[in-house]
């Protein structure tokens, strides 16, 4: 039977938030960090959150995003998970409510299927603050996960995901594995399991029990 494995990306897949580096390079790491921190919790909208922090990247070259984001810092184990999930099946897609210039590279060094994410708008090169894309509100993972389980014909019952903060919720809706990973407290409640060890293999073996 085919499974599906859904890894939120940043603080998931990724050790760290992507906008946070790309804040700190215009010194704005904390007026940003402060934002996420919120949203993560479930205290902001996310759709207003995502808009907030990005309209303060404005000016940021697209060049400069793009090798900040290929270097961004994988978690402890997520090589070695997104393999051993694949050996059993899974097919393994990430979901993020963050940058398609950080998902994509990431999508291919990890050998994920498939990658889900928001786009950083510019004008010649340079960002002008705006944003777009698959992943803008609370409900879109949740959306997006739904429609992925009905093309694959993958029920909830065969559906694993794992996420760290309030936008994962929608996601955690849709799946009977629900895997909070150093999660915020308001997901922890939604859990099946919570991993609070920053290692991703700890994930295996909840998947094995699948």
């Amino acid at each position: 039977m085919e499974k599906l494995a859904v890894f939120d990306f940043d603080s998931t897949l990724m050790d760290g938030e992507t906008i946070d580096f790309l804040a700190a390079e215009l010194g704005l790491e904390k007026e940003v960090a402060a934002i996420t921190e919120q949203a993560m919790e479930g205290k902001l909208d996310f759709f207003k959150s995502l808009q907030a922090r990005v309209a303060l990247l404005e000016g940021l070259e697209t060049e400069r995003v793009d090798a900040i984001c290929r270097a961004l810092p994988m978690m402890p184990g997520a090589a070695e998970t997104v393999a051993e999930l694949k050996v059993m099946g899974y097919r393994v897609v990430c979901f993020s409510g963050g940058f398609r210039n950080a998902t994509r590279p990431a999508a291919q060094r990890l050998g994920i299927d498939a990658d889900f994410a928001n786009i950083l708008h510019d004008d010649e090169g340079i960002l002008t603050g705006k944003v777009g894309g698959e992943m803008m509100f609370g409900e879109s993972k949740g959306w997006m996960l739904t429609r992925l389980q009905s093309l694959l014909g993958i029920d909830r019952r065969a559906t694993l995901v794992v996420g760290d903060g309030a936008n994962d919720l929608s996601m955690f809706a849709h799946a009977d594995t629900r895997v909070a990973f150093c999660a915020k407290e308001v997901l922890r409640r939604a859990a099946t399991h919570t991993i609070t060890r920053r290692d991703l293999r700890e994930v295996i073996p909840i998947a094995r029990s699948l």
